[in-house]
């Protein structure tokens, strides 16, 4: 075995995950989207080079005693279907790396979007004021969202909640990693049962996903707490619970941004008296909602 540059490197890996049948429909979708960056990622994070810049590695050699140790993790992302963030431990969420296991699914959520970018259209802080001072995560899983959140907004404090004691104790990692414990507190709650609002932006990236996509799911997202994924037979039992009493724990102004993920038709059938304003990502103006107190009460 000779030398071999990071970027050759990449390539052979790319190469090798999809010989082994990894695509972009059944293997990726968890932190990058095709073969090629799913084996940079790996590639960077066991040599130890910035994740963010690989043009300025991209020639450095490669010593065959590390090309052993790069090719044993791909290794193991193919042969166990593992998510490449459960290997790593970390996953980046708008610059911002977290850390993760198999307690939580990986942030992946397109509300960090409007959070760390206001440029975008629909973006919500056209819906925040002066008056803006608490938020709450809810189903906030690995933190993710609430330390973005904190970050975003330096005059509020956050609430992050979650069912999962397991996820909250990711969630405490995450929170202590960015030095955030005295603007964000840890609420182990069903739905909003122990959160003690009212508040002022509520973000929620529920589990959603309907009961047919839930038996289609690659092995990768099968990884990941089905707790955290499944939404029932529409997708919708957790939002059809959420809004019986929502209304109460918002603030006069208060409005709620929902992640509901491919099921706008799904949303649209079970709450057809309710008119949205869709919000643009990256993934287009479907996946992502806003919803005022008023509507909601």
């Amino acid at each position: 075995m000779t030398d071999v540059t990071v970027l050759e490197l990449i390539e052979q890996m790319a190469a090798r995950l999809e010989a082994a049948g990894l695509t972009a429909a059944d293997g990726f979708g968890q932190g990058t989207q095709n073969a090629f960056d799913e084996a940079a990622w790996l590639v960077l994070w066991k040599l130890g080079l910035p994740l963010d810049d690989l043009d300025s590695v991209a020639n450095r050699p490669v010593a065959p005693a590390d090309q052993a140790q790069v090719a044993m993790l791909l290794e193991a992302r193919i042969s166990t279907r593992k998510p490449a963030a459960y290997l790593t431990n970390e996953a980046w969420l708008q610059g911002v790396p977290f850390y993760v296991d198999e307690r939580v699914i990986i942030p992946r959520s397109l509300i960090a979007e409007l959070l760390v970018h206001p440029e975008f259209v629909g973006s919500i802080d056209h819906w925040l004021s002066e008056d803006t001072h608490r938020v709450l995560d809810l189903c906030t899983g690995n933190g993710s969202l609430a330390v973005l959140a904190a970050m975003t907004y330096p005059d509020v404090t956050v609430d992050a909640a979650d069912i999962s004691p397991d996820a909250l104790a990711v969630a405490r990692i995450n929170v202590d990693r960015h030095h955030l414990q005295d603007r964000i507190t840890l609420i182990e709650s069903d739905g909003l049962a122990a959160c003690p609002g009212p508040y002022d932006l509520i973000l929620c990236n529920p589990p959603y996903v309907n009961a047919s996509s839930m038996a289609a799911l690659p092995a990768e997202f099968r990884a990941e707490p089905a707790l955290a994924l499944a939404g029932g037979t529409d997708g919708m039992d957790f939002i059809r619970s959420l809004f019986l009493n929502i209304a109460a724990q918002m603030t006069e102004n208060a409005v709620l941004v929902l992640e509901i993920g491919h099921e706008r038709a799904h949303f649209e059938r079970a709450f057809p008296h309710l008119e949205p304003l869709w919000l643009e990502t990256s993934a287009g103006n479907e996946q992502v909602l806003l919803l005022t107190r008023e509507q909601l009460a």
